[in-house]
C-alpha cells in the first residue's frame, strides 16, 4: 500500500507541474497576441531589430523549452524531472522578463508566468523522493 501511496504521490506530482507549464505557455501565447495588437507594436519590431534566420531559430529554441516540460515533467524520472523544471524555470524567466516590452499587458503576463515558475520551483524543492 505504501508503493501505491508513493506512485500516485508522484503521478500527481508530475500531472501538476505539466500543468503549471501549460499554464505558462498559454501566457506566452497570448502576452504575443495581444502585445502584437497593441498600435505600432508590429512596425518598431521590424524597424528597430534584424530579424535573421539564427534570431529566429533561438527564439524557437527559446519557446520550445517551456513546450517541452509539459510532455517532459510527466515522463521524466523524479531526478532529472526536478532538474529540468529548474533549469527551465531559470531560463523562462530570463527570457520572459529580457524579451519583453513594457505594455501593462505585457508586464501583467509576466508577472502571472513568473508567479507560475517560483511555484513550480517551490512544488520540486518540496517534492520527496518517491524511491526513497
Amino acid at each position: 500500500m505504501d508503493t501505491e501511496k508513493r506512485i500516485v504521490g508522484m503521478q500527481d506530482m508530475k500531472v501538476k507541474l505539466s500543468t503549471l507549464w501549460i499554464f505558462i505557455m498559454f501566457n506566452m501565447a497570448f502576452a504575443d497576441i495581444i502585445g502584437f495588437i497593441n498600435p505600432g507594436t508590429l512596425e518598431e519590431i521590424m524597424t528597430s531589430m534584424d530579424i535573421t534566420q539564427g534570431f529566429l531559430l533561438v527564439a524557437a529554441i527559446l519557446v520550445e523549452i517551456p513546450i517541452a516540460m509539459i510532455v517532459l515533467s510527466r515522463v521524466l524520472k523524479y531526478r532529472a524531472n526536478r532538474l529540468a523544471n529548474i533549469i527551465a524555470g531559470v531560463i523562462t524567466i530570463l527570457w520572459v522578463i529580457g524579451g519583453g516590452n513594457t505594455s501593462l499587458s505585457y508586464i501583467f503576463f509576466a508577472t502571472m508566468e513568473v508567479l507560475c515558475i517560483f511555484l513550480i520551483f517551490w512544488y520540486v524543492w518540496k517534492w520527496s523522493n518517491p524511491e526513497a
